[in-house]
């Protein structure tokens, strides 16, 4: 079975309509980290899989609950259509699916903002064309030089800062999409400078129960590998050093492993 952060009882009007972490009756799914979790309205909101996995599928489908579903948002808000040009704000793991789900929806060009040489390898492997290393202003520049001087098609902001907010926006064609999934911290807006931009904006809380269905084929029939974002593999009661590795940059996302009684 696998569920999301937030518990929906996936029947309200808000669930219908696709938006399940704004469930009328959500409820914020804590305590996940441990061995045995009781998972509140589980009716609407765990998806079973076909069978039970092997575990090498387990990887890849334990990121759907989270990190793959919001990446996945983030190219769905961000209106990724086939042959569209797309930028994604950064390089950790839900920045990382953003790049795998823009190529999966069919993104023809795909320009990763990273720094670090390992996550750059990584979003290659999940088919960025072009890895955008400067930031600010020169990160917008470099952008537009990539789409002809335009700005992208599509923008994913996945980091939730002044900065990479900005930066996104000012990345994007007029009228182009921009979409916000990383928390926001200190972000503002002018609102006359967003006016004129032309942009559309879309985010929040990733409705992961949405996607579910569809995901869990994707990793069933081998069309996407999500679980390549898990570089560091811990037992559960070092979770704190998992932690600490993803804050360090040392890892970009940590498999957690429960003992076996």
């Amino acid at each position: 079975m696998i569920g999301s952060f937030f518990a929906s009882d996936n029947a309200c009007p808000t669930c219908r309509i696709g938006y399940q972490s704004s469930c009328q009756h959500r409820e914020l799914v804590g305590g996940a980290q441990s061995p045995l979790l009781r998972v509140p309205l589980a009716d609407g909101t765990l998806v079973a899989t076909p069978d039970v996995p092997s575990a090498d599928l387990i990887p890849h489908l334990l990121t759907l609950s989270d990190v793959m579903g919001t990446g996945w948002f983030a190219a769905d808000a961000a209106n990724v259509k086939p042959c569209s040009t797309v930028a994604v704000v950064g390089d950790g793991a839900v920045g990382l699916l953003g790049v795998l789900s823009a190529k999966q929806m069919g993104a023809k060009r795909i320009s990763a903002m990273s720094r670090h040489a390992s996550r750059q390898k990584t979003a290659r492997e999940f088919g960025a064309t072009d890895i955008v290393t400067e930031r600010g202003d020169e990160g917008v520049a470099r952008v537009k030089e990539l789409t002809n001087g335009i700005g992208a098609d599509s923008v994913l902001e996945c980091v939730g800062t002044q900065e990479s907010m900005m930066q996104a926006i000012r990345s994007a064609r007029p009228g182009g999409f921009v979409s916000y999934v990383g928390v926001p911290h200190g972000v503002e807006l002018d609102g006359e400078q967003l006016f004129f931009s032309h942009v559309h904006l879309h985010g929040g809380p990733a409705p992961v129960r949405r996607y579910l269905p569809e995901l869990i084929k994707l990793v069933l029939v081998g069309k996407i590998n999500p679980g390549k974002v898990f570089d560091l593999t811990l037992p559960l009661d070092q979770v704190a050093e998992g932690y600490r590795a993803m804050d360090e940059r040392r890892a970009i996302k940590t498999l957690l492993q429960p003992q076996r009684g």
